[in-house]
Formats: structure tokens, sequence, C-alpha cells
């Protein structure tokens, strides 16, 4: 049961704030994202500041940040609470003709912070419409949704399509455990920065799921994110299922493209023989990079949708 439902109207006259007198303050975090769908050119000139009403994405960051504050104002049922942090972040993405936006909200209090981080991605969405409108009239605002939650009576909530990065790893020499890194580059076309593997082709960024070594893990061998060679590994996504072409929002700004899904192994690489046993060909999947951005251990990657 959250927060916000534990207490139930007896008729439909019997509407109320619920009492979270008795409940103990606690660090309260949740995400929201939304999409406005733009032609590519539209999008370009957002990226280029040619819109006649001036800067799109600090207009739209502002006036998120402002919305998340005013909440109670705008929903009546809505705490007041004592916002600690709010951030919005756009990504223009011209080749798949769209703004992504996210929202995070975060409080120390007796009640959760969900409505504040969606109020901050509608109303930056529909920012970046009122900026736009006026040179494209099909734009449409969709998929405003609450990606995480955090904190409370209920924990942790991710919805489906989103992951975390549990790492980011890199390596100079092909075939060898890659080291844990703080941060990654991927650069368009071309893959993570100053790793080997790095360069066009379809295998430009290896991503493998921390779920799938905890498998090797519970045989008894001492694994951890990079030994399998993946650039990226990940959390609460299942990698092998998504499909060729799918296209992946990897942390604020960099956009990945699944070109494949495995891989073959003509003969044992340094890690198999090291390990006994590759999980990376058999669940780790590739990624072209679409558009360039840094991905650090604990940003999102969610999928998008068509």
């Amino acid at each position: 049961m959250s927060d916000k439902d534990s207490e139930q109207p007896t008729s439909a006259a019997d509407i109320r704030m619920v009492d979270v007198t008795s409940k103990e303050p606690s660090r309260r975090r949740a995400t929201a994202a939304a999409e406005v769908r733009l032609a590519a050119d539209t999008v370009e000139r957002i990226l280029s500041g040619q819109l006649p009403k001036g800067d799109v994405t600090a207009t739209a960051r502002l006036a998120g940040i402002m919305a998340a504050k005013q909440t109670p104002q705008l929903l009546p049922l809505c705490h007041s609470v004592a916002l600690t942090h709010v951030g919005v972040n756009l990504t223009p993405i011209p080749s798949l003709e769209r703004v992504c936006l996210q929202a995070v909200a975060t409080a120390v209090a007796r009640t959760g912070v969900e409505m504040e981080a969606l109020t901050a991605a509608a109303v930056a969405a529909l920012t970046v419409y009122d900026m736009c409108k006026g040179v494209d009239r099909a734009a449409e605002i969709r998929h405003v949704r609450l990606l995480t939650k955090a904190g409370g009576y209920s924990g942790c909530w991710r919805a489906d399509g989103v992951g975390r990065v549990v790492a980011v790893s890199l390596s100079e020499q092909r075939g060898t455990r890659k080291h844990n890194v703080e941060e990654i580059t991927l650069d368009t076309d071309m893959g993570v920065r100053g790793d080997a593997h790095a360069g066009p082709g379809l295998r430009q960024v290896s991503l493998l799921a921390n779920e799938s070594i905890a498998t090797v893990r519970a045989r008894g061998l001492e694994v951890g994110p990079g030994d399998f060679a993946e650039n990226i590994t990940t959390e609460g996504l299942a990698l092998p299922s998504l499909p060729i072409g799918t296209h992946l929002l990897l942390g604020a700004s960099a956009v990945g493209a699944v070109t494949q899904i495995g891989k073959e192994c003509e003969s044992p690489c340094e890690i198999g023989r090291q390990l006994g046993d590759c999980v990376m060909p058999r669940e780790g999947i590739f990624v072209r990079v679409v558009q360039p951005g840094k991905l650090r251990a604990g940003d999102l990657i969610q999928v998008l949708t068509d």
C-alpha cells in the first residue's frame, strides 16, 4: 500500500487529504518523463536556438522547476512538501523527431514526491509545445509517466522499460576484462572514447545485465561489472529481449540503437579461459551511438518507444 492510498474514501462525497501525521519523514525521490514529438527541423532549431520565442531548453527547465513547487496549488489533495531539489533535463533528438524530458524531485518528508516530478515533466513539456507551436502545428505531447520512486513505506520502484547503470567500464586491449571508471564518453558512430573496441560498425558499445553476471557469481566464480568485457553494466532491463533497432536514452543525453543481441565466439577469449564461462555471447547486447553524451553509474537507461 502506498503512502497516498493508505486511506480510502467511503463514498464519492468523502474526499479528503490523506493524514500522514504519524509517518516518519524519510528521504523521498521521484523521476518522471515526458516527450514532445516534433518535426526533425523543429528539433534542430531548438538545438541551434533559432525559434522565435528564444531558448526553449532554458525556459522549459525553469518552467518545470517552478511548476513542481506549485503542485499543491494545482492538485487539491497533494500535501505541501518542502522540496530539497528539483531538476529538469531536456534531450532534443532530431533523428527521432522528439524532445525527451526527465524531471527529478527530492525531499525529506512524510509523503512522496511523485506528483511534483510528474508536474515538472508535464509543464516542461507544455512549455516546449508552447514555444514550438508557431512553427510546428503538429507538435504532440506523449508518454508523461513516472519512471522511478524511492523512499517511504513502499520503498523503491522502477517502471517497465527503465533500467539503471551499475557500472561503466573500458579497456585498452581487446579480449580483456574491462576496468571500471567513474564516467565514459559516448561518441556518435564510434562508441566509448578511449576503449579498444571504439570505432564504426555494429558493435560500438556493449551492455550486459548485472543479473546475468549474478548467475555466474552464484556458481562460485568471483566476477563483477566489466569482467565480461562489457562497457555498460545494467540493472532492471531484460537486455536480450530488446528488438534490434530499439533506441535507448542513456543517461541525460546519449542515445544508442540496439544493433546486435549476443555474439559468436570462434574460440574462448581470455575471459572464457579464466572464468570457464562467458555469458556475454548469450546475454549481452550491442548498440550504435546515435547521439553523444556522458554516462556514469547511477544514471537511468530508458527504452524509447515509437
